[in-house]
């Protein structure tokens, strides 16, 4: 039986997330945690992406680097201390710090500082124009309670979190779970809502056969990116429902181009790299593996991100001829050996893995979990590599293609050049120059053959039919709007 007569959403995730401060972990599983426990300054509404007032009533652009903030008077941390001035201006000031090793600096290169302007007044300095600070400050810049997270320590604050949201967080078992409960103290009228569901039981569990089997035996009432083979199954038992949505993540292939991996690796010369984007039938893994209306995205980016300009993108078909004749060309007709490092669904690995072999690559796979595989991938150890990246669900290009080429942990390409384009794309509000900057960045990793942007993702859901739950092309589960029917 589900947990409506204990009014407990009992939800599982497969990607167990190490640190649950939100700034402290990159992963999908640990954003959708912070938009529960913690509030950020401003709110986009999931389907029309219009910016609502939050934690700020009102804001405006002073000149092009300058945002300045009116706080909302009477949010309540959930240790009860009010949320002021000083909250932002520490949170912004300690994230944007070089010395903060936050998951992914990108998401606040674009800050200079954050100054007090009065109790309930903030103003934020850019060290350029950037469009997307709203989406970025809505998104991903949730606000830390300065008294409690200076007593406890970065380390205690994990263990411990405190935010405004409205959930909190009242109990953290590393790797294993959540629990969360209402806060009945939060403030009336957010967008957020107040949450019909009074409590939330977060677990962690290793795969997704494991996933499917808490649902089936009744002891999960939530869970989502079940393998899609699976969805007819679930539709048919009569106490649960199974939905798609298509995501504005992006499943890729990185290949290191720069040799991080290790001395004398195939896949710094362009023909090599070159031939694995004609070796791969990327449109067969959408249709026949993701399903769902899975597109197979011609940039390295989401279709509808500002900035991603498909017909920038250097094109390569499915062709096996080629890529051999591109192999033998760069030296390695009977093709080479390599590691493939994975943390997507073992059959779209295999399928990846088989078409290298057509080939002559022979692609040793290391299937790992999430956490694991980008913590490898950040230390430079992954020769073929394929994750996910769902931007944070910032609808511009800057949330994907700094990530991927800008100098950081996930840069396999380490392109002087396509930094140029990416840093002249992020350094202006004239949308003219930053299209063409990142169209000459567009062509640049597609020429190069540097990211192989393989699929979009389409997420699936199995959840109990006593559940009124909806999902959102942002790619963020909002338990805090759902409820029991």
């Amino acid at each position: 039986m589900a947990q409506k007569s204990a009014d407990t959403l009992r939800v599982v995730f497969r990607d167990a997330v190490p640190n649950i401060d939100p700034y402290y972990n990159s992963q999908r599983t640990g954003l959708i945690q912070a938009h529960h426990a913690w509030d950020t300054l401003v709110y986009r509404e999931p389907s029309t992406f219009e910016m609502k007032p939050l934690i700020a009533t009102a804001w405006k652009l002073v000149d092009p680097v300058t945002l300045e903030f009116t706080l909302r008077q009477g949010v309540k941390f959930h240790d009860g201390s009010t949320l002021t001035a000083d909250d932002v201006v520490y949170t912004i000031n300690t994230v944007a710090s070089p010395d903060s090793k936050v998951a992914t600096p990108s998401n606040y290169a674009w800050i200079d500082r954050a100054e007090k302007l009065g109790d309930y007044s903030v103003r934020i300095v850019m060290k350029k124009p950037t469009p997307a600070a709203l989406e970025y400050l809505s998104f991903v810049t949730p606000i830390w309670p300065k008294a409690y997270r200076e007593k406890v320590g970065a380390e205690g604050y994990a263990k411990a979190p405190v935010g405004s949201g409205p959930y909190k967080i009242t109990k953290v078992e590393t790797g294993s779970g959540l629990q969360y409960e209402r806060f009945e103290e939060y403030w009336a009228g957010s967008p957020k809502g107040k949450p019909a569901i009074k409590k939330i039981s977060v677990r962690f569990v290793p795969d997704a056969a494991t996933e499917m089997t808490e649902l089936l035996s009744g002891r999960t009432d939530w869970l989502w990116n079940m393998n899609p083979d699976q969805f007819d199954a679930v539709s048919r038992m009569p106490n649960l429902q199974a939905t798609r949505a298509e995501s504005m993540r992006i499943g890729y292939l990185s290949i290191d181009a720069a040799g991080r991996s290790g001395a004398g690796n195939p896949l710094t010369k362009t023909k090599v790299r070159q031939a694995i984007w004609h070796a791969i039938d990327r449109e067969t893994i959408a249709k026949q593996l993701v399903t769902g209306g899975s597109r197979v995205p011609p940039a390295p980016c989401f279709p509808t991100q500002f900035g991603c300009d498909a017909e920038a993108a250097v094109k390569y078909e499915y062709s096996p001829a080629k890529a051999k004749a591109l192999l033998a060309e760069a030296g390695y007709p009977n093709g080479f050996e390599t590691e493939l490092v994975s943390y997507v669904l073992p059959p779209w690995t295999a399928a990846v893995q088989n078409y290298l072999q057509a080939v002559g690559i022979k692609a040793r796979v290391s299937q790992l979990q999430v956490a694991a595989a980008i913590q490898r991938s950040w230390r430079g150890e992954n020769p073929l590599y394929l994750g996910s990246w769902g931007s944070y669900s910032i609808n511009d290009v800057s949330a994907i293609m700094p990530v991927m080429f800008g100098g950081g942990n996930d840069d396999y390409a380490r392109d002087a050049e396509l930094q140029k384009f990416l840093t002249e794309g992020g350094s202006t509000n004239d949308p003219i120059k930053r299209q063409a900057a990142y169209a000459a960045a567009i062509k640049r990793v597609t020429e190069q053959a540097y990211w192989l942007p393989m699929h979009t993702y389409v997420n699936t859901y199995g959840f109990v039919k006593d559940l009124d739950f909806k999902p959102y092309p942002d790619e963020l589960p909002r338990f805090f709007l759902a409820k029991w029917k």
